[in-house]
């Protein structure tokens, strides 16, 4: 079976565990992320100014639907004051390329990956028994800016995930806001929506264009006393008579030594 969708599989700086005004429990989430270098580009990473791409690892737990976390159908990310994007230098792979129609992600634009390859693991559910699913996920640069994600699922099921994310300014200690929507995916007729239980997710590249090196992002300038401030938001599907749940944390990434 190939299910495609539109929404966005995304991590960065910062990721949440909190909770709505609801007399529920919250799925617990938990993230480790630092800013790292980007392979084949001397200079880059944890350096004031310098071009870097952000390595996160996100783990959710929750027994709320079903025995596992409720489907996650929205992150909201904020991004460091200082924080510089240049999604434009970047060739962009088309999102007809990714549908199950097209030729698939070895047919993107060189250069329009935003990243190695990452993994995912979930929860589906084959009538009352929890299987976790194994799978994959590639980025890629979109038009106007944003952000594609190509989930792929190989285990037990096979599942095609296109998500998609963009980018606004925010205000404040931000600079940037990220905004997805990550979609419902069904596994088997008649069973529950896949639940996301972890994602680990490299964002960041760089690309040589006439003698000139281009980075997607740039770390600020100017680190604050107690760190880089970061902030996410993770809402949860209301299914299967749960309410719809926003888990919301900010994070302070260590300044470079």
């Amino acid at each position: 079976m190939r299910r495609a969708g539109v929404g966005s599989i995304v991590v960065s700086l910062a990721v949440a565990a909190g909770g709505c005004g609801m007399a529920q429990a919250a799925p617990t989430v938990s993230i480790k992320a630092k800013i790292v270098s980007i392979a084949g580009f001397p200079g880059t990473g944890n350096k004031l100014g310098a071009g870097a791409a952000v390595e996160s690892q996100v783990t959710i737990a929750g027994t709320e639907y079903g025995g596992f976390p409720p489907p996650l159908i929205g992150v909201n990310v904020f991004l460091p004051k200082g924080t510089v994007l240049h999604p434009s230098g970047f060739p962009t792979c088309p999102v007809s390329t990714l549908e199950p129609t097209g030729l698939g992600p070895k047919a993107c634009p060189e250069g329009s990956r935003a990243g190695p390859v990452g993994r995912v693991r979930g929860e589906v559910a084959f009538g009352t028994k929890l299987v976790p699913e194994e799978g994959t996920v590639e980025s890629f640069y979109a038009q106007g800016g944003g952000l594609e994600f190509f989930t792929y699922g190989h285990e037990p099921s096979i599942i095609e995930v296109i998500s998609t994310a963009h980018i606004v300014p925010a205000q404040g200690i931000y600079s940037h806001e990220l905004i997805a929507v990550v979609p419902l995916v069904e596994t088997v007729p008649g069973a529950q929506d896949a639940s996301v239980t972890s994602i680990s997710l490299k964002v960041g590249s760089a690309i040589r264009r006439n003698g000139t090196t281009i980075y997607y992002g740039r770390v600020p300038r100017t680190c604050p006393r107690g760190g880089f401030p970061g902030k996410a938001e993770l809402t949860f599907a209301g299914l299967g008579g749960l309410t719809q749940v926003t888990v919301t944390k900010e994070l302070r990434v260590p300044c470079p030594r």
